[in-house]
């Protein structure tokens, strides 16, 4: 799954990804970036 890397500034695939629920119970992805190891960082159901 795509996610936007902050540090990058750039849309890449996410490494290690895993679906979450955030606080108020939406649903996340979260994951790390392939390049600089930043954490990513995407809302929305996991396909």
């Amino acid at each position: 799954m795509q996610g936007y890397c902050v540090k990058c500034k750039a849309k890449k695939e996410m490494k290690s990804a895993k679906p979450i629920i955030m606080k108020n119970g939406r649903p996340a992805t979260q994951g790390i970036c392939p390049t600089c190891a930043t954490k990513m960082f995407r809302i929305g159901k996991a396909k």
